[in-house]
Parts: C-alpha cells; sequence; structure tokens
C-alpha cells in the first residue's frame, strides 16, 4: 500500500484523575461453564459486568474516547486521523478503501477504529479516563482469577486492551492470533453496543478446517467473548445500514513466559 496513507499518532497530554472503579456480575459461575469452555475453546459469557459498569463503559466508548482509524494489510500498519490536520478527503478514504479490498483479497487485513488503551496507561499517560478502570479491572484479580476458574489453566498474568470501534465498511479478515514472542494464551471480547442486529454484520466467526464458519457470535451488549489462541476467527464485514456503530474492549490474556 503507498506510503501516502501513513500518518502520526497525535500526542496525549498527562494527567491523573482518579476513576471509580468498575466491577464484574459478582453472580457469574466461571468453573460450572469449565467444561463447555473445554469442548471448543471458546465461550459467549452474557451479564459479564455490573449494569452500572457495563453502561459507564458504553458512554466512554460514545463520547470520551480520541478514536484513530487503524488499516492493516499484512504485517504494514497504517494509523489515520479522523479529523483535523492528516484526515483524509473522502476521494483519499475511498481510494484507501479499494486498496486495502485488492490487498487482502487473498491475505491478512483489517480496517476500524481504535483507541490503545495500554499503550497509554502503560507509558504513565493516565487521564481519568474510564477506560483506565477497564484497564485495571482486567489486570486485576477479580477478572483474572474468572479466567483462571473458566480455563483451568493458572497461567494468566496480565491482559492488554484497546477500544475498537466498527463502522460500515470495517472488517477483520480470517486469522488465528497467533504471535511468536507474545505469550498469547487467549483472546477476549467485551462487547458494549446496547443493540445490535446480526445482519448488520460485526459477528465474531470462528473458522473451521474447511473453511466453514463453526460458530459465530453477535456482539451482544454486556456480553463476553473469550477463545482460546491459536484459533481462526474474523470479524465480518460491518454492513452500510448498520445504525450504530460496533463498540467493544479487546485483547489478549498472556502470561510471562
Amino acid at each position: 500500500m503507498p506510503g501516502r496513507f501513513s500518518f502520526p499518532v497525535s500526542s496525549m497530554p498527562q494527567s491523573a484523575p482518579k476513576q471509580d472503579p468498575l466491577s464484574l456480575d459478582p453472580s457469574l459461575t466461571p468453573k460450572a461453564w469449565r467444561e463447555a469452555f473445554a469442548a471448543s475453546g471458546r465461550l459467549h459469557v452474557p451479564g459479564i459486568l455490573t449494569a452500572d459498569s457495563a453502561a459507564r463503559l458504553h458512554a466512554a466508548l460514545t463520547i470520551d474516547t480520541p478514536w484513530s482509524g487503524v488499516v492493516g494489510v499484512e504485517k504494514k500498519l497504517w494509523t489515520l486521523p479522523l479529523d483535523g490536520p492528516g484526515a483524509l478527503s473522502q476521494a483519499d478514504d475511498a481510494a484507501l478503501d479499494r486498496q486495502v479490498a485488492e490487498e487482502t483479497r487473498a491475505g491478512f487485513g483489517f480496517r476500524f477504529d481504535n483507541f490503545r488503551v495500554s499503550d497509554e496507561v502503560e507509558a504513565g499517560r493516565r487521564e481519568g479516563r474510564l477506560l483506565e478502570a477497564a484497564y485495571d479491572l482486567i489486570n486485576g484479580e477479580a477478572f483474572l482469577g474468572f479466567v483462571r476458574d473458566l480455563t483451568g489453566d493458572e497461567r494468566p498474568e496480565y491482559c492488554d486492551c484497546q477500544a475498537t470501534r466498527y463502522r460500515p465498511g470495517h472488517f477483520l479478515t480470517e486469522h488465528d492470533d497467533h504471535a511468536d514472542g507474545k505469550n498469547r494464551l487467549y483472546a477476549y471480547v467485551l462487547n458494549l453496543t446496547p443493540q445490535w442486529r446480526s445482519d448488520w454484520g460485526g459477528l465474531l466467526l470462528f473458522l473451521d478446517g474447511d473453511g466453514h464458519v463453526a460458530e459465530g457470535y453477535t456482539p451482544s451488549f454486556n456480553a463476553l467473548n473469550i477463545f482460546r489462541v491459536p484459533q481462526k476467527h474474523a470479524v465480518s464485514y460491518v454492513t452500510p445500514h448498520a445504525a450504530v456503530p460496533r463498540l467493544s474492549l479487546t485483547g489478549w490474556i498472556r502470561t510471562r513466559g
């Protein structure tokens, strides 16, 4: 893909106001679901957060997240400002879509919006966003203990996290999440769109050895999708008639090696 679509990421101001904590639903019973998870290495868990926590996170993703566009083709990655200096014109955006389509026909590619929560927190750039509290939650014992109880695996030690937003035309092609040296044990998607229709696209699809869809998860509000790495999956193309963005927090559950 031509270099004209390569743009810098905006810098973030530094401050650290305190956020109220977020909570998992205390009625969850992960050990009861261990057998179901073991059967396929994946699980859809509804009601993962308390209702208040889920509502607050949805609001944060809607009004308080500094989104950038992100495009990947094979091992190339471009970050795109969505407004202001460097933002693409409508014509250039359409040209980018055509290039991505051409270059992903026989390989890996994606396009969506994101905000790398882990990068900001781990660099010490806390600004009091609720997404920082989400990072703290998934790296705390409540969530990591939930994962250990669900999987029967004592290795999970930490999680990374990014906020993702899929708008019409966005997608993520087939891949399995394996990356040498990254120590990825499981992947997770915390879905935070209050209403979503399956015919809008944006489904998390798991693929079998013949390329058929073995199972698909609609991004139901306040549901956790968790699955073992490696495992072939994709996010289906979001259609032009999708009425709202598909919002989530995603990342990998890892061991330090």
